[in-house]
């Protein structure tokens, strides 16, 4: 079975991950600094914008592969999508301004864990329809 919607979002993640990854890489180089962060905060903010992306996108992502192979609604998939990728790029910006709280980054979170709550909670449901 294809999975064009989990196939779009997942391209789309995966474009931001390469972007967050080529932020670090930047900084590294500009600054020499081969492992760890060599005490730069902004070399740290950029490394942890980019792992936790690579925290949370992968199990959103399995999760809304899931879904679409249990035959979620299109319009389920792409409320999402949207909002994984909104909250993404929320997060990944609020975290590259500062360490500290901030609107985007609180949003971002807040979105993430809903979508994989929602995701998860679907996909429980669907489970639940199969077995009746």
């Amino acid at each position: 079975m294809l999975l064009p919607i989990t196939g779009l979002y997942a391209a789309l993640l995966g474009i931001l991950i390469i972007v967050l990854v080529l932020r670090v890489v930047a900084k590294r180089f500009k600054q020499r600094i081969g492992v760890g962060d060599g005490g730069d905060r902004a070399l740290l903010l950029a490394i942890r914008a980019h792992g936790n992306a690579i925290e949370t996108i992968p199990i959103a992502v399995i999760l809304l592969a899931a879904l679409e192979l249990n035959d979620g609604s299109a319009r389920t998939l792409h409320i999402f999508g949207i909002t994984l990728i909104v909250a993404r790029l929320l997060h990944a910006f609020g975290l590259s301004r500062s360490p500290k709280a901030s609107p985007g980054r609180f949003a971002g979170t807040v979105l993430t864990l809903t979508v994989i709550v929602g995701l998860a909670i679907a996909n429980l449901m669907a489970f639940w329809v199969t077995q009746s």
